[in-house]
């Protein structure tokens, strides 16, 4: 644990986790609501598809600000910040006249709820340390995902029985709950942080972690497997709703499935923490992702495009990912523990980048099939597949050199 790091209160993880779901939250409870925005702004796919890349790529951009930021002033004021951004964003998005207005609203939304699942990970770090973080994320990511678990079904809810601007009325009321909560109760963490840092000191962090390979590994999986995410609900809620012909409710009811599968991922790795190592937890989900969508290909293939057709498969697939993911965000943390903000930023950047190319590349080939949704579902899995050999591979010379090395006289 870091030198004079706060003592490790557990009743923080419930407000971590909502903070991390800030984000998440806004993202999800809109999904269902994508083909009554495209039908009341009389638009195609793939632009209303932009509500959703453009405010990937604001998360994107957002992360790599917050991180080396909260290493330099700390981690409450610059989530405070966040947060404020998060409710303005989430007001202009209820009130938008036009799609371009909704999209503006959706961008500065989403660089707002970026805070949250940026320094909610260096959090943890500073306070929880190297053998606990995996652990604590993976608590942390359970308890936080069942927000996104339910909020396809309340967005769906709310769009069939009123509009879709009723989901972003319920995330302003969110956005401030949480944003009270964190005022009245988390401490700052950072505590040897440096006012003195300025950006040419920032940039040379970056240089630094680009150089590590094992950092950059750890990154790219994370990455890619969220990739295999972002491609699924950028297609499914097109082919529930229009080709399927099912309500926005019912894709809200088969989204829980996915998300409890994450959960038990999640519940695996708190479970097999300290009993099997970061790579090979690491391993065993990618696999797990790779048969999920393999097996949504052959469903597919087969003729089989149905609603437990497209959410079983992808329920393995999470279960595989929310086994991965935790270690794989503590791996990258832990290779520069001086940097973690700095760390889960640039992490958070590159997942976002990969989802936003997924998410819009889908939503341009929408041809009311499954396979422009699948091929970038298996492009993910396969790359984070090759990501973990990769760490395994640095991880295994790293700790060669490490016992080649001489001790120290005395």
């Amino acid at each position: 644990m870091p030198e004079h790091a706060p003592a490790q209160p557990r009743h923080l993880i419930p407000l971590l986790a909502a903070v991390t779901a800030t984000g998440p939250l806004a993202m999800q409870i809109f999904l269902p609501a994508l083909p009554a925005v495209q039908a009341d702004f009389a638009i195609g796919a793939g632009v209303v598809q932009l509500t959703l890349s453009l405010s990937l790529l604001a998360i994107a951009f957002s992360t790599l600000a917050y991180g080396p930021l909260s290493d330099r002033f700390g981690r409450r004021p610059v989530l405070l910040l966040g947060l404020a951004l998060f409710l303005v964003g989430t007001l202009i998005c209820a009130l938008a006249p036009t799609i371009e207005v909704l999209i503006a609203g959706r961008i500065i939304q989403a660089a707002g709820g970026a805070a949250g699942m940026v320094l909610a990970r260096a959090v943890v770090r500073d306070i929880w340390g190297h053998d606990e973080a995996a652990a604590v994320i993976a608590k942390l990511t359970m308890v936080m995902v069942v927000a996104p678990m339910v909020a396809p079904a309340i967005g769906g809810a709310f769009t069939d029985l009123f509009a879709w601007r009723a989901v972003f009325w319920f995330s302003a009321f969110a956005g401030v709950v949480i944003a009270f909560w964190t005022a009245l109760r988390l401490p700052e963490s950072h505590v040897a942080r440096g006012r003195s840092e300025g950006a040419k000191a920032l940039l040379r962090g970056f240089a630094h972690l680009l150089g590590s390979g094992r950092f950059c590994g750890y990154v790219a999986h994370t990455a890619f497997s969220s990739m295999i995410f972002f491609a699924f609900i950028s297609g499914a809620p097109y082919l529930m709703v229009n080709v399927l012909g099912r309500p926005a409710t019912e894709y809200g009811l088969w989204f829980m499935a996915a998300s409890l599968g994450f959960m038990a991922g999640n519940f695996l790795a708190i479970r097999t923490s300290g009993r099997w190592t970061l790579q090979g937890l690491m391993l065993t989900g990618s696999l797990l992702s790779l048969g999920g969508v393999a097996l949504s290909a052959a469903l597919v293939a087969l003729g089989h495009l149905s609603p437990m057709g497209l959410f079983l498969p992808i329920t393995l697939t999470m279960v595989g990912n929310g086994l991965a993911m935790p270690n794989a965000q503590a791996g990258a943390l832990n290779v520069f523990p001086h940097r973690a903000g700095t760390a889960s930023g640039f992490s958070g950047f590159a997942q976002m980048m990969l989802s936003a190319v997924a998410i819009q590349a889908v939503g341009q080939l929408h041809d009311d099939t499954a396979w422009p949704m699948l091929a970038f579902m298996g492009l993910g899995a396969f790359g984070a597949l090759a990501a973990i050999i990769g760490v395994t591979r640095l991880e295994r010379q790293a700790s060669a050199t490490r016992s080649r090395a001489p001790l120290p006289e005395g």
